[in-house]
């Protein structure tokens, strides 16, 4: 495996018992990209994350993670109980429970956390009484914190209004041109992921269409996403970018 891979699946199966739920995936996840996964309800996302982070091991095939520092993840919603006060400082600092980092490493990760999200003149606020997209960098924060050398977000913008959202892509764009981390966000907004990702995963039809977006994003995969149902449509711009938006057949 070269130097620069992060994550690489080789013809993996998963599922659950003896019913596989996706198969023949293969991924190669190369330090620096931003690959954004996209799929229908059911289509097997969620069990492609769980077998991406470990927890769920494959029936066949093979995955291979680059062991440094691992991978950090950003749930949906936060995990901690709301009626426990916890400052932004402590909050992100989670992140940092089970490393082996004495001290003053551990406090120049958290400060540099915070500096990079922007939370610096926040960190001795209740994490509670932050904005929605406050509290959702500093969800990412937390999961950045140690330098993991993939970071997986699970449909971080789901609870966000469109001004929020814009700002936390904005910031986590970004991090990414600045810091050249390596990112694989899970959504279901396909504008999204055509305006932001180097990268694209298509789940459908129990397997994944993997690969730079110039390949992947394109009418007859999307057919395949999203079936006879809805007719999805490319449409470039004369500046050159493109919209994707769902037709409903006349």
């Amino acid at each position: 495996m070269d130097s620069d891979v992060v994550l690489q699946t080789t013809n993996l199966s998963v599922g659950y018992g003896n019913f596989v739920v996706l198969g023949r995936v293969n991924l190669t996840i190369r330090a620096g990209e931003l690959w954004f996964v996209l799929g229908r309800n059911g289509s097997g996302k969620t069990t492609l994350l769980q077998a991406l982070l470990g927890l769920l091991k494959p029936q066949t095939g093979r995955l291979h993670r680059q062991v440094a520092n691992g991978v950090g993840f950003v749930p949906q919603r936060c995990d901690i109980n709301p009626t426990l006060p916890i400052t932004i400082r402590e909050f992100i600092g989670l992140g940092l429970v089970g490393t082996a980092l004495n001290r003053t490493t551990r406090r120049e990760y958290l400060d540099r956390a915070l500096g990079i999200f922007d939370l610096a003149q926040l960190k001795h606020k209740n994490y509670w009484t932050l904005s929605g997209g406050q509290r959702q960098r500093a969800l990412v924060a937390r999961a950045m914190v140690r330098r993991p050398a993939l970071l997986i977000l699970d449909e971080p913008t789901n609870n966000l209004d469109l001004a929020a959202e814009g700002d936390f892509l904005q910031t986590l764009t970004d991090i990414h041109e600045r810091e050249h981390n390596t990112c694989l966000f899970v959504t279901h907004n396909l504008g999204l992921a055509e305006r932001y990702a180097t990268h694209i995963g298509l789940v459908a039809q129990g397997t994944v269409i993997a690969g730079p977006k110039s390949e992947v994003l394109n009418e007859s995969n999307l057919d395949r996403v999203y079936g006879r149902g809805q007719r999805i449509h490319l449409h470039v711009s004369p500046e050159g970018s493109s919209d994707l938006h769902a037709q409903a057949p006349q």
